[in-house]
């Protein structure tokens, strides 16, 4: 589960996350279907900005990511980072705190895990580890939403359940 502060990598199975982090965020998420199959979403997310650092070209993840978010209202910033591995700890340190001020949450995409460790502990705010890939153990959530919506629709749920237990 994200916690504020720290990178959300949430690098397990699925099955290693708590009983009652599984419940919440299939509970959130089903709340979010069930609205949306009313027709009545709302914008929990409104006047939240969320930065989205990404290495690579626009891709499937990146399109989730933002309509997940804009959905609930927030404002996505897409950017590349120009960090890595090899950059100086004081440029990670200075970049992480930038965000911080920037943004509520940082979503990071193609970048290396050490990296998104590292920008998390200097953030403030949450950081993801790839929330939107589909190699995140969160999205195996989505297949226990039912067949109510098509599983794009249950990813999304799933996502936004995830941002809104993090920022919200």
């Amino acid at each position: 589960m994200p916690l504020a502060h720290q990178a959300c990598a949430l690098e397990a199975a699925p099955s290693s996350l708590s009983p009652l982090e599984v419940t919440s965020l299939l509970c959130r998420a089903r709340l979010l279907q069930r609205a949306a199959l009313d027709g009545n979403t709302t914008r929990l997310l409104r006047g939240k900005n969320l930065g989205l650092l990404c290495e690579t070209a626009p891709d499937e993840s990146q399109a989730l990511f933002r309509s997940a978010a804009e959905e609930l209202g927030a404002h996505v910033a897409v950017m590349r980072p120009g960090l890595s591995l090899a950059s100086a700890p004081q440029q990670v340190q200075h970049t992480a705190r930038m965000l911080g001020r920037l943004y509520d949450a940082v979503e990071c995409q193609g970048l290396d895990p050490v990296l998104v460790q590292r920008i998390g502990q200097h953030a403030g705010i949450p950081v993801f580890d790839g929330a939107a890939t589909k190699a995140h153990p969160a999205d195996q959530l989505a297949e226990l939403l039912g067949d109510k919506t098509p599983l794009a629709d249950n990813r999304r749920f799933v996502l936004q359940a995830l941002l809104l237990d993090a920022i919200a």
